[in-house]
């Protein structure tokens, strides 16, 4: 072990500030993705004076979690404005920020490494968990608080970056949405559409609807690089999510030949909780097949309608018809190629179509690129933290 690991417990100290005055009102919960998230807990009619304060530059962390998901929710406090979180989860702070930097610190409570050796750690109680004394047992290297910042520096710099990608993503898909809403749905009534325009089932419009399978064995049968394999894990409404994309070998991937994904494919879950949410596939995935969650709808070349129908299925109207929402807000967990192929469209003229898809193809072509760029320094970010364990000064 190098000189300079130290146990976090020389550096950090308990802080219990309860809502004794309930002068603070917003709870907020832990994400496994390690930030804070707005709570979905019914608080009516709970004692709030119980819960814990936070400040700027605290932490609050779930010990019990390691024991269930294999991840230690911790999150670093970075606004000026307080906050409430559970009597359950404790809340500590660094004693001198002049030794040990929280940001650093929490640097180090992002790296994978780290989730697992808080897995590894957990006691064989029913209710085992990570506990203080083991996360104050901790050894972490801790350089100069100068070497400190500059990690701390270098890592903001590329998560500024990619909120700043971010937030450009968003504004893209608001813009590609309200096109959408002012071309085709505002003011358009069914009983009387424009001329050109027609109402058609999917299947009509579409030279494939079929989803994959399980590759021979499962998740063993996964490979570190070769043909991805897209799950409903990476797709989100307008967006292919890299995190956690599998690869299968040429062998298995022959065996799926017949879900082998194209350029422009439409990507569309039909289970689970992600159910009814669809993107299109960057050709940077590709080659690819899907397993048996998600579903390939490929339009017809000659129709040229592949943003429209994303358009389309992302819009709520087609979720809420899909999916049967009743006005009890219940849903379902499935939906049938059946029903795909069967669900009805408006398919307008010719002429707008194809001004709609050269509008959506420049906006989707600089929401890919960016997303791209997010997934290189998300890497890189992910190097950058492999790299803590082995600093020095």
């Amino acid at each position: 072990m190098k000189s300079n690991y130290k146990p976090i417990g020389k550096y950090i100290q308990r802080v219990e500030h309860r809502n004794r005055d309930l002068k603070v009102t917003r709870l907020l919960g832990l994400s496994m993705t390690k930030e804070f998230r707005e709570t979905t807990s019914n608080i009516v009619g709970t004692d709030m004076s119980v819960y814990r304060v936070m400040s700027k530059y605290q932490f609050a962390c779930d010990f019990m979690s390691p024991i269930r998901v294999n991840k230690l929710p911790v999150v670093l406090k970075l606004d000026d404005e307080p906050n409430l979180v559970s009597p359950a989860y404790p809340v500590f702070e660094i004693k001198d920020r002049n030794e040990l930097d929280p940001e650093y610190l929490m640097m180090w409570f992002r790296r994978t490494e780290f989730d697992r050796y808080a897995t590894f750690k957990c006691d064989a109680a029913i209710r085992g968990g990570y506990e203080w004394t083991e996360l104050c047992e901790t050894l972490i290297p801790v350089p100069s608080i100068t070497k400190q910042k500059e990690i701390v520096k270098e890592y903001n710099v590329i998560q500024n970056r990619i909120t700043l990608n971010q937030q450009l993503i968003q504004k893209l898909e608001e813009t590609a949405q309200a096109i959408y809403r002012e071309w085709f749905v505002e003011g358009i009534d069914l009983e009387n559409l424009p001329e050109g325009w027609a109402v058609d089932e999917l299947k009509n419009m579409c030279a494939k609807i079929g989803s994959g399978s399980t590759p021979t064995g499962g998740k063993e049968s996964y490979s570190s690089s070769g043909i991805s394999l897209i799950r409903s894990t990476n797709v989100f409404d307008y967006n292919f999510s890299y995190e956690d994309l599998a690869f299968i070998d040429e062998h298995q991937a022959d065996k799926l030949k017949n879900v082998e994904v194209r350029e422009k494919d439409i990507l569309f879950n039909i289970t689970g909780v992600s159910v009814a949410r669809c993107c299109m596939i960057p050709s940077n995935v590709l080659p690819a097949r899907v397993n048996q969650h998600v579903m390939i709808i490929r339009p017809e070349n000659k129709l040229n309608i592949s943003f429209y129908l994303l358009m389309n299925l992302c819009s709520t109207d087609s979720k809420n018809t899909l999916l049967g929402i009743s006005q009890s807000g219940s849903t379902r967990e499935a939906i049938t190629k059946t029903e795909i192929e069967d669900f009805e469209i408006i398919l307008p003229e010719s002429g707008i179509l194809e001004k709609f898809e050269r509008q959506m193809q420049k906006i989707f072509s600089l929401k890919d690129l960016k997303s791209l760029e997010n997934q290189k320094l998300t890497e890189l970010k992910e190097l950058l933290l492999s790299k803590l364990a082995a600093v020095e000064n």
